[in-house]
């Protein structure tokens, strides 16, 4: 099963922007959002240094990362490995 995390903060400018894509995939895509603001220790845990990054996992493992933001259609392509 894929899942893709995203991690952001309120604060974040690219976030916001990219807020709406985020919501949009996860009409389709199971989505986890990480604040890190809330969860302050999860960006090191998987060694996010900047936001917004999304992370794919599959199969309790992360399986590739991207950090800014994309369109929904690319981000589509970036999930089922088509990019």
């Amino acid at each position: 099963m894929k899942t893709v995390w995203y991690f952001s903060a309120p604060w974040c400018t690219g976030c916001k922007a990219f807020e709406p894509t985020i919501d949009q995939i996860s009409k389709t895509f199971d989505v986890k959002k990480v604040n890190i603001d809330y969860e302050p220790d999860a960006p090191g845990k998987y060694g996010v240094t900047s936001i917004p990054t999304i992370i794919l996992v599959e199969n309790e493992q992360p399986v590739k990362r991207f950090t800014g933001t994309m369109t929904y259609n690319t981000m589509v392509k970036w999930i089922n490995g088509n990019s």
